[in-house]
């Protein structure tokens, strides 16, 4: 494996997509190319983020569609289409990342499995605070956290510490809960296998577990990735649910069929041609 495709996900929040790229325009492993992914911004927070992309170090590319409610997976598939590499690493675009969370993914990247990461989360006031005063978290030590944990600035300190564990990244090889795409790696081919995200997922919630519930389906096991590679998560007001219980209906409707794996509608229809409007940047 050598180039890893970085999926990132936005929507009218340039000032955390800001802070995100911050942290990857500093990653250690520099063989990485980034996409963004943004569901629907408007043309002012679009070029914001855009302006503020030209800074990448690395190749990027900004993937857009119109604004027709929340259609995270479709962007999704629609990046994916248009990236180069051979693994798919997924983050928000409200994340904040070590300074070695691509090298570590890089090793915990295996054929066979998906690698979900874990979050740390911010409180409102403190998010507030590091969006005004552009705090560069992905520069701060270990005891720098410690003492925002103990002040109740971010919800666990536990995530930060680094384990080796072995053997047990492999022991809930078809655990699907807690694998959310603010935090997920995993091979482009078994993202293709599978036809990606299913885009009858409209509106939030679960697009993401439906996916890997695919994945496992088709044989993909999950390889935890906590105690190696967490994301700092701003604190943001919850999406509008109004569609979360049709879609986890059909979420448990398909953990009973073992043998659905290729999404309904999902990344195949973009492989060829796309109908997402693209730029690329750098």
């Amino acid at each position: 494996m050598n180039l890893i495709s970085v999926i990132v996900t936005t929507y009218n929040w340039p000032a955390a997509l800001e802070l995100c790229l911050d942290s990857l325009f500093a990653q250690r492993d520099p063989a990485f190319e980034i996409i963004i992914a943004d569901d629907g911004s408007t043309p002012v927070n679009q070029a914001q983020a855009q302006a503020y992309s030209a800074k990448s170090p690395v190749p990027i590319q900004y993937v857009h569609h119109d604004d027709h409610g929340f259609r995270a997976g479709t962007i999704r598939n629609k990046a994916v289409a248009s990236s180069q590499g051979e693994y798919l690493l997924f983050i928000d675009g409200d994340c904040i990342l070590g300074p070695d969370f691509i090298a570590r993914h890089r090793q915990l990247a295996e054929s066979g499995y998906f690698v979900p990461g874990n979050r740390v989360l911010l409180s409102e006031s403190f998010t507030q605070e590091v969006i005004e005063k552009h705090i560069p978290l992905h520069q701060k030590p270990l005891s720098h956290f410690i003492s925002l944990w103990l002040q109740k600035k971010i919800n666990r300190i536990s995530a930060f510490i680094r384990l080796p564990l072995g053997f047990l990244r492999k022991s809930q090889p078809d655990k699907w809960q807690k694998a959310m795409t603010c935090n997920l790696a995993l091979w482009k081919s078994d993202f293709i296998r599978t036809n990606g995200f299913d885009e009858l997922f409209e509106g939030w919630g679960f697009e993401d577990s439906d996916l890997v519930i695919r994945l496992i389906h088709a044989g993909i096991k999950r390889k935890e990735g906590r105690f190696a590679v967490p994301v700092l998560h701003l604190w943001h007001p919850h999406n509008d649910k109004s569609k979360q219980d049709l879609n986890y209906q059909r979420l448990l409707d398909r953990l009973k069929q073992w043998d659905f794996i290729v999404a309904t509608k999902g990344v195949s229809q973009y492989l060829l041609s796309s109908s997402s409007t693209q730029r690329k940047i750098k």
